[in-house]
């Protein structure tokens, strides 16, 4: 099973990153296996990092709603269909939350360089993670709506 230790500095900077850019607090539900690579959101970014101890993949999911109201929230535009702003936010929540993830885990001594994240979106999209290892789904409530986040890691030692 993957450590709390590489998943909660993920949960943290997701959290952080939501509160402080878009005003949103969000509450994290219960950590479970995820069993298939069905999205359970409309819009996904996903980003593989891979370093000396460890090679994964970061994805988080948005529901329409709340991807909506943190576009509005974050640049004040109206948005109603997932568009080529709301995917590029996608993009950036994901670069955030992984940039603070990646400083957290440097304090644990755990270094990694990320890629470009990908965003996917559409029904019943998949989301494919770069590593073999199990992926843990944390879901997450917001008053706007439901997110979800997807980590894969493997040790590579």
């Amino acid at each position: 099973m993957m450590k709390a230790e590489f998943i909660n500095p993920f949960l943290a900077s997701m959290t952080n990153v939501l509160s402080t850019m878009a005003q949103i607090e969000s509450r994290p539900g219960k950590p479970s296996v995820k069993k298939s690579s069905t999205a359970l959101g409309a819009v996904t970014g996903i980003i593989g990092m891979a370093g000396e101890q460890l090679k994964g993949s970061f994805a988080v999911s948005f529901s329409e709603p709340v991807i909506y109201a943190i576009t509005k929230r974050m640049l004040g535009e109206e948005v109603a269909t997932v568009n080529e702003t709301v995917t590029d936010m996608v993009g950036e929540l994901t670069n955030m939350a992984t940039g603070g993830a990646k400083a957290l885990l440097a304090e644990k001594g755990f270094d990694f360089d990320m890629a470009v994240p990908v965003m996917v979106s559409g029904k019943e999209h998949k989301i494919e993670h770069s590593s073999s290892g199990p992926t843990i789904i944390l879901p997450f409530e917001t008053d706007y709506g439901d997110f979800f986040i997807e980590i894969s890691f493997i040790n590579v030692n």
